[in-house]
């Protein structure tokens, strides 16, 4: 099920990309050209190519990857992924965020409710099987909702985890067939905050209660002093990415 709700939005000017174009290299191209540019100046870049091919997926601790965007973006479409697990202050982010940015946020459901979901396969699934629960309430809804595009950006920052250490600016997500853009791969937690504060952003409140990560209400807690940003996700785990991104 995909659910819209849509703010105000403006006139549609955006480009098409060309029909048949080799995404693979224009990513490569892409991230050559970009790898040390603005956010905002990357931003620009996929919407002038993708125009309504292009989507943000945000998790509502990176809010400000959805001010950046819709500054450079009026009317964009952002995916959200409701799992059924969120912190009642992951839904109100998202509330907040959609009433007041200009945006168009479409929020994903997984195929079964969590009820649904005990049933078929026990409860708390995401104790006993996190990767399977992941699959069902993230992973696959995400594969629904980036359908209709050519292009999706994310939140991801190389400083989060060793695991994102190498994330490319621009990059072929080979496994969706799509061009995956992390504008703001380079930017340290220092710049996050400088963004949030110098613009007055709507933020998580959890990020403001010691979380640095945020995710599911069940798997995520906050990190211990000096451990990674995302260390308090599955914590004790050697999990350390919920899918979306492998």
């Amino acid at each position: 099920m995909i659910k819209r709700a849509r703010s105000d939005d403006e006139s549609d000017t955006y480009l098409q990309v060309t029909s048949g174009a080799d995404l693979r290299v224009l990513a490569d191209e892409a991230d050559a050209r970009l790898a040390k540019a603005d956010p905002a100046e990357i931003v620009s870049w996929a919407h002038r190519t993708f125009g309504r091919g292009l989507v943000v997926a945000s998790s509502m601790a990176d809010t400000h990857l959805v001010h950046l965007a819709q500054q450079v973006a009026p009317g964009i479409d952002v995916l959200f992924l409701d799992t059924g697990y969120h912190f009642a202050e992951t839904r109100g982010t998202r509330d907040a965020v959609a009433q007041a940015y200009r945006i168009s946020l479409i929020s994903l459901t997984p195929r079964r409710t969590v009820a649904e979901q005990d049933a078929e396969w026990g409860p708390r699934l995401h104790d006993r099987d996190p990767d399977r629960c992941c699959a069902l309430r993230k992973v696959e809804p995400l594969e629904r909702g980036l359908h209709p595009y050519t292009a999706w950006i994310t939140g991801m920052r190389r400083e989060e985890s060793p695991s994102r250490a190498s994330v490319r600016v621009v990059d072929y997500d080979a496994r969706r067939g799509k061009v995956k853009i992390s504008p703001l791969a380079a930017w340290s937690q220092d710049d996050v905050d400088a963004y949030v504060a110098e613009h007055g952003v709507l933020v998580n409140p959890l990020l403001l209660d010691g979380y640095t990560s945020v995710g599911c209400e069940p798997c995520t807690r906050r990190p211990l002093p000096g451990q990674d940003l995302r260390s308090g996700r599955w914590a004790g785990r050697p999990k350390t990415e919920c899918g979306l991104h492998s």
